[in-house]
């Protein structure tokens, strides 16, 4: 019995979903994680069957009854296991081992490990890459473009008094036209590399808080906001200006996607220890522990959006440049965090992840 016990507190506390299955594809134990992944308790678990579980024809059933019969252990990847029961998109990888259950029953144990988190991280680091580019060409742009615009809005301004007036019309749409591209171009000067400082304890909790008041008294008027925060939460290393900024773009961005009549937007955060993101050239993974969350129940983002979201000039709005989320995800990326996008016909959820506000150097790091 003691056995049993101790097998089972592992189970539990592992991060991955396990699942123990039996001859008849009966589910005969599920640890914490695999209720959570499947949105079912044990008891409920255990009224379904493998088939009931898993979307239509999947391998898994046949992995399954090959363990069973050949006592062997197998390994699938790219399993899409997006079903009723799981959250839409759900791609795992999943390890099958023959064990030996209570009274020498025998189980299939499937260890499933979700991918969708650790692509995500990956896809940060791409995003860095594309910000890095932008802020390359956004350094080129700045120069070679804004002192020839000077120059036009100047030209145009003295031919101004010299022209005829059914003329003058022209030379103020050359004005009008050259502050626009200098406007575009201070889009692109965001991107620029200019040391900021980041080293600032900054509650985040403050900024959205802020973020909320400015929303309501002005774009996001006809939204309702929700908040649920969590109060013990420390403070991050950051800059507060470059935050809010963040954060103002994310709400934005919902505020536009609602219904005018029944839109909400929800402001969350969260403590979900066990993240981390390894950075090269660090010698220890990146601790991203800090969640906040910008929920609305707007229209939603089309899958053909979805992958490029936060790529540079990649937008849905007919007179958006695309710059507005490749500038988040490149200011979230320079604050150490990454950032995500889960959408659904009618929720749309943009999670930021942040490292806490700890010392530069953290215990067993520095000088030996």
């Amino acid at each position: 019995m003691n056995g049993e016990i101790n097998e089972r507190l592992i189970l539990d506390s592992m991060p991955q979903p396990v699942l123990a299955v039996g001859l008849t594809h009966n589910i005969s134990f599920a640890n914490f994680a695999a209720q959570e992944f499947f949105s079912a308790s044990l008891s409920s678990l255990r009224k379904h069957s493998l088939e009931t579980l898993m979307p239509f024809g999947s391998p898994v059933v046949s992995l399954v009854e090959n363990c069973l019969a050949n006592r062997l252990s197998f390994n699938e990847y790219g399993l899409d296991l997006s079903a009723p029961h799981t959250r839409p998109d759900s791609i795992v990888d999943m390890h099958v081992a023959p064990f030996e259950g209570v009274g020498g029953e025998a189980l299939a144990l499937l260890v499933i490990q979700p991918r969708s988190l650790a692509h995500r991280i990956d896809k940060q680091l791409t995003h860095r890459g594309a910000a890095r580019s932008v802020s390359a060409m956004s350094a080129m742009l700045a120069h070679e473009i804004k002192n020839p615009l000077s120059g036009i809005k100047g030209a145009a301004q003295l031919l101004e008094s010299d022209v005829s007036a059914e003329n003058t019309q022209l030379t103020q749409l050359i004005c009008s036209e050259t502050e626009r591209i200098a406007g575009l171009v201070d889009r692109f000067e965001q991107f620029s590399d200019t040391p900021v400082d980041l080293d600032m304890p900054i509650n985040v909790h403050a900024i959205l808080e802020n973020v909320r008041v400015l929303a309501k008294n002005g774009f996001g008027s006809h939204v309702s906001f929700v908040e649920d925060y969590d109060p013990s939460l420390p403070d991050v290393r950051g800059n507060k200006d470059l935050l809010t900024q963040v954060f103002l773009n994310l709400v934005k961005n919902a505020a536009e996607a609602v219904d005018r009549r029944k839109g909400e937007i929800k402001l969350c955060s969260a403590f979900r220890p066990g993240i981390r993101l390894s950075v090269p050239g660090r010698a220890r993974p990146i601790r991203l522990p800090l969640e906040f969350s910008v929920i609305d129940n707007g229209i939603g983002v089309s899958d053909d959006i979805k992958p490029h979201l936060f790529d540079p000039f990649v937008t849905t709005k007919s007179n958006g440049t695309g710059l507005g989320l490749a500038l988040v995800a490149k200011i979230v990326g320079d604050h150490g965090g990454t950032i995500e996008c889960d959408s659904t016909r009618d929720r749309t959820i943009f999670r930021v992840r942040l490292p806490m506000a700890t010392p530069n150097v953290e215990p067993g790091e520095g000088s030996p």
